[in-house]
């Protein structure tokens, strides 16, 4: 899939002066996840239920 022209946001839970981020971006039916420092390089690809099961276990803290 290319996302090249996906809205990229900053993970809310990366460090606010940090160059180790995490961006995400909403696609249809699913979550992409890539490397803030390295944006050119491959990203990974999240169904919804997948993503929502991830962002449970971050808010709960055992992730």
């Amino acid at each position: 899939m290319d996302l090249h022209d996906a809205a990229w946001r900053k993970s809310s839970h990366s460090a606010p002066n940090s160059n180790n981020c995490v961006e995400v971006a909403d696609l249809v039916g699913m979550a992409g996840v890539r490397d803030s420092q390295n944006p050119h390089l491959r990203h990974l690809e999240f169904g919804v239920a997948e993503w929502a099961a991830f962002l449970d276990a971050v808010r709960a803290g055992t992730v």
